[in-house]
Formats: structure tokens, sequence, C-alpha cells
């Protein structure tokens, strides 16, 4: 007798928390669900776990499907398998949380997966447990960007400083003196002024900046 066929087996699956930055203001993908049970719902978007496939390639393959995009920053929340979860079967989910740039999202595969972004203050209920996974995950987040700059994900890659304060003031979900924190901008090597000038959002044309990966990588080991 096979040791592992005495015991039960469940369905694995993978939900994902996508957070994107827009018009000052921190944004959650969200998904109609398109099948029973409870179809029609608020709910994230995920998938069940093939066969053959390791979670986080899980993860990658949903993301990619719903967004169109390649090599997307990702970290995984934890694991939630209460019994009675999901409505439709035994099933755990591993949650990932996710950052991107909406502007360079495919917004036709969102629309054609019925998803839509909806501001992380005025969320509607979503169903299961998935409002735990998203609180879980922002709190994940909120810790992460004290210790690492992952804000810049949500970025595109040139951008200005008030585009930049606006991301952080919505992330920790509050005000920043502007001079103090342009003063600590002005401290880190590693976010560059470029020439660019920005005049789409700005009467006067503020400058652009741009986040350099391998200056801070640099500093961060000369720090050590």
């Amino acid at each position: 007798m096979n040791y592992y066929s005495q015991y039960p087996k469940f369905h694995v699956a993978v939900d994902c928390i996508i957070f994107g930055f827009h018009r000052g203001a921190l944004k959650l993908l969200l998904q109609r669900r398109p099948f029973e049970p409870r179809a029609g719902e608020w709910s994230l978007m995920g998938g069940f776990v093939r066969r053959d496939e390791d979670i986080d390639a899980a993860a990658v393959r949903v993301l990619h499907k719903l967004t169109g995009l390649h090599d997307i920053y990702m970290r995984q929340v934890g694991a939630f398998g209460s019994v009675n979860r999901d409505s439709g079967d035994r099933v755990i989910s591993i949650a990932y949380f996710a950052l991107v740039d909406i502007d360079e999202i495919n917004h036709e595969l969102t629309h054609e997966h019925s998803a839509y972004w909806e501001d992380i203050k005025n969320l509607p209920p979503l169903l299961f447990d998935h409002r735990d996974m998203v609180d879980k995950a922002y709190v994940k987040l909120v810790a992460l960007v004290h210790r690492a700059p992952v804000g810049f994900k949500l970025l595109p890659e040139l951008f200005t400083l008030t585009q930049l304060q606006q991301l952080y003031e919505a992330i920790i979900g509050e005000s920043i003196d502007k001079r103090n924190f342009r003063k600590r901008v002005a401290e880190m090597s590693f976010i560059e002024k470029t020439d660019a000038v920005d005049k789409l959002t700005s009467r006067r044309g503020a400058a652009l900046y741009r986040f350099n990966e391998e200056a801070y990588n640099i500093e961060k080991k000369f720090k050590l």
C-alpha cells in the first residue's frame, strides 16, 4: 500500500494581490468571478496549480495571463487553508502580492478577464477570505517599503519627485513633509535626476528622475 494513498487529496491554488499606482492612489486589480460558486462577485485573480508546476511558476503564469507582463515583482504572502474557506471544494491557496506599472499592462487582457482597478481605500466586499489576503499583503508591502526601494516597481521608468512622494504617501497612508522628503531623496545616490522634463502633468516642466538599481546595490553593499 502506498503510504500517501491513506491521506485525502486537496486542491492547491494561487491567488494574486496585484497592486498598482495611478493619480496619487494605490490601486488593487480585482476580477468579477466568471464561474460558480458565487459568480459575479469581486475576487482576486487566481488559478489552480498544475500537477507539473511549482507554486511560484503558477503565480507567474496567472500574473502573465492577466497583465501580459513578464518579470513582475512578486512576493509570497502566505498560505490560506481554513477548512471551509472555499464554498466550491477543499482548497488550500498560496497568496502572492505583485507590484506593476499600470501603464505597462495589457488592458485588453484585463478587460477580457473582467478585471478592474479599485482604490485600496474603497474596496468592495470580496469573496471567501480574499480580503484577509489583501490586508496581510498590504501590511507586508508597508513594511517592505521602509527597508527596500520596491516602490519604484509601481512607477514608470521616469518619474517626478511629486509622483514619488505621492506614491509613498499612498502606501504608508499618511502625509510626508515635502521639504524633508526632497532632502532625503537628494541624499540617495541611486535616485538620479535626468535631462528629461515632464510637460504633461507639470506646467513649469518638472524634472524627471530614475531609479538606478546598480547604484543602489553598490550603496547597500558599502553600508553593510
